[in-house]
């Protein structure tokens, strides 16, 4: 099958065909999306070198896992797969976890262990920030930041207006941003020791 003849094929089509080990299909995967998974690996870090390398991770990744299972919604899966690249990246690099408190050591020791403990209980304190927001508000905040849909297209997978997902998208955050404010505090007041 000529390579011209693939640009016309659906996302669904062309996985179908990458899972048969169609390189002219990966292909036009890649062209199709190269750029979109770039700029979300780019927009997180600010480091060209390191959004290169993402995107070449999250299409490797793509083609060794093509045959596995379906992927429903493929920008959004590559969106998803390149955030959590950057994920990694900050994890590897130590740029996820607390810094310690200042004057405390930053040997690995104690201060490193209190600072991943701080870390995992303001995380959780977080998710059930989140849990805890009226259902509407809840699935909008996860599709647009868990898996990083646009207002449009959550407003099409809703089946509501894109002003309805801005709005609630507004008071989700304004609610969370009051919360995680009073939980800096506390935690700041009340360090874990």
């Amino acid at each position: 099958m000529p390579h011209e003849d693939l640009n016309t094929f659906s996302d669904a089509d062309l996985l179908l065909e990458i899972g048969k080990g169609s390189r002219s299909a990966f292909d036009v995967i890649y062209n199709r999306y190269w750029k979109e998974v770039y700029n979300a690996a780019f927009k997180r870090l600010d480091d060209e070198q390191q959004a290169q390398d993402i995107t070449q991770d999250v299409f490797v990744q793509l083609w060794l896992r093509a045959s596995d299972d379906a992927i429903e919604n493929l920008s959004a899966y590559l969106r998803v797969s390149a955030r959590n690249g950057v994920f990694k990246y900050f994890e590897r690099a130590g740029r996820l976890s607390l810094q310690p408190y200042a004057g405390e050591e930053q040997s690995g020791g104690p201060a490193s262990a209190d600072s991943g403990i701080a870390y995992r209980e303001f995380y959780a304190a977080f998710q059930k920030l989140i849990e805890n927001l009226p259902e509407q508000q809840r699935i909008i905040f996860r599709l647009r930041f868990d898996e990083d849909l646009s207002s449009l297209e959550i407003a099409e997978k809703l089946n509501i207006s894109p002003k309805t997902v801005r709005n609630q998208l507004g008071k989700s955050l304004a609610t969370l941003r009051k919360s995680l404010i009073l939980m800096q505090i506390l935690f700041f007041l009340y360090p874990v020791r």
